[in-house]
């Protein structure tokens, strides 16, 4: 019985000297340094974008002026289209449901709005 807790005693001496001289020996007195950033620029003192390549590229060209003029018949159409749709609304009762003309003439509306959208995106 003695010799089982001798044993468990020393084994206890052990671990607490491993705890008290382990972080003098595994560097825990240093502090970390920070690595530095892949994307970070050379020199600090240069404004963004000019110490490497440009951070935005225009590289689209200008659209056509047949697109610019199909773009302009388009956004002209819209306008009718909202323009009537609005008198619509003027004259109607919004408490009661809307015709299906009414409705159909909004999906419309949404139909030419993505169009010219997508026609001036390119």
């Amino acid at each position: 019985m003695f010799e089982s807790r001798r044993k468990l005693l020393r084994t206890f001496t052990q671990i607490a000297g491993i705890l008290a001289v382990g972080p003098s020996v595994y560097g825990a007195g240093q502090t970390p340094q920070p690595m530095a950033s892949p994307n970070a620029p050379q020199n600090q003192n240069v404004p963004a974008g000019m110490n490497g390549p440009d951070l935005i590229k225009p590289d689209k060209s200008p659209t056509s002026p047949v697109v610019q003029e199909q773009i302009a018949a388009s956004v002209q159409q819209l306008f009718k289209l909202a323009t009537e749709l609005k008198d619509e609304v003027e004259h109607t009762n919004l408490n009661t449901t809307f015709s299906v003309a009414f409705v159909k003439k909004a999906q419309q509306i949404e139909k030419l709005a993505k169009q010219i959208k997508d026609r001036a995106k390119g």
